[in-house]
């Protein structure tokens, strides 16, 4: 009897994990490749350069559908294929996602496991794609602790995408907000004890050059920080770059963070006064 409730429960989970990826599937052969928003939505001056997004809600979307944890997360790397797409037709110069944090590891292994190989086929699938709409792929975080396949195969597509210049779609793996200030500071003492450089020659400049977002030279740090899933922190992300990122939060889980919720966010940003500590001299003169 037991095992009878078993293979009809695993039956029933699978049934619904196909009609779930039917359903998406039918939805991404419809889709319209994108091209520019809708002229009055966006102006470009009003479009952040660095958006950085906590992908966040993968497990909860799935579990709402009793589904596994890891259809929740195919489904949240099809929204970032998606919200890339967006993000090179509207002009945003950077997408840094919030993919793996050093945290994650201590999930259970399956579920990391999974992760790391769907990972691994986000990118090598991805390539081709990222060539030809001008996408250049970077990867920031504890390199060492991923596995080695998915090391070669960052390496290989950072490699082949490191011409291009439409837009920079930085993953973050393995990946700690305080690890990256610490390592930061390690190769600053380091420099320091070499007699590479003076205490009194560090500065914020010198600082940042050190953090693993310099790579993104022009534009290190985001200009708006997106978190799904209605959690209000930032998780250890980026925590030196986002001293003057404006946020928003949304209560859409990311699996479901499509081209009216990024929309949204982008509004939200445009109406935002600011000021980097300064004071807004029309304000101050009314």
């Amino acid at each position: 009897m037991f095992q009878q409730l078993r293979t009809s429960s695993s039956s029933s989970c699978r049934a619904r994990v196909a009609a779930v990826f039917q359903q998406r599937r039918r939805a991404s052969s419809d889709r319209t490749p994108l091209t520019a928003p809708p002229a009055e939505a966006l102006r470009p001056e009003s479009v952040p350069r660095h958006v950085a997004v906590v992908m966040d809600g993968n497990s909860r979307w799935a579990r709402a559908r009793g589904l596994p944890p890891t259809v929740g997360h195919e489904h949240g790397l099809r929204a970032l294929e998606g919200i890339a797409r967006l993000s090179r037709a509207w002009g945003v110069r950077v997408l840094t996602a919030f993919a793996f944090s050093h945290e994650n590891w201590n999930r259970p292994k399956p579920e990391v496991d999974f992760l790391m190989v769907r990972i691994q086929s986000f990118i090598h699938d991805n390539v081709d794609d990222f060539s030809s709409q001008g996408i250049r792929l970077r990867v920031i975080g504890d390199h060492a602790r991923l596995p080695v396949f998915l090391q070669n195969t960052v390496r290989e597509a950072e490699e082949a995408t490191k011409e291009n210049s439409q837009l920079d779609l930085v993953l973050a793996m393995s990946y700690s907000g305080r690890r990256d200030i610490v390592q930061a500071c390690r190769n600053l003492a380091h420099k320091v004890h070499e007699k590479v450089l003076r205490p009194e020659d560090i500065d914020e400049t010198l600082f940042a050059n050190e953090l693993q977002t310099s790579l993104t030279d022009e534009f290190p740090y985001p200009d708006l920080l997106i978190r799904t899933s209605g959690e209000l922190r930032l998780s250890n992300f980026l925590l030196w770059q986002t001293a003057y990122s404006e946020l928003f939060f949304t209560d859409t889980l990311w699996p479901d963070f499509g081209e009216a919720d990024y929309l949204e966010a982008l509004r939200s940003f445009h109406g935002r006064d600011r000021r980097f500590g300064k004071r807004n001299m029309i304000l101050a003169q009314s």
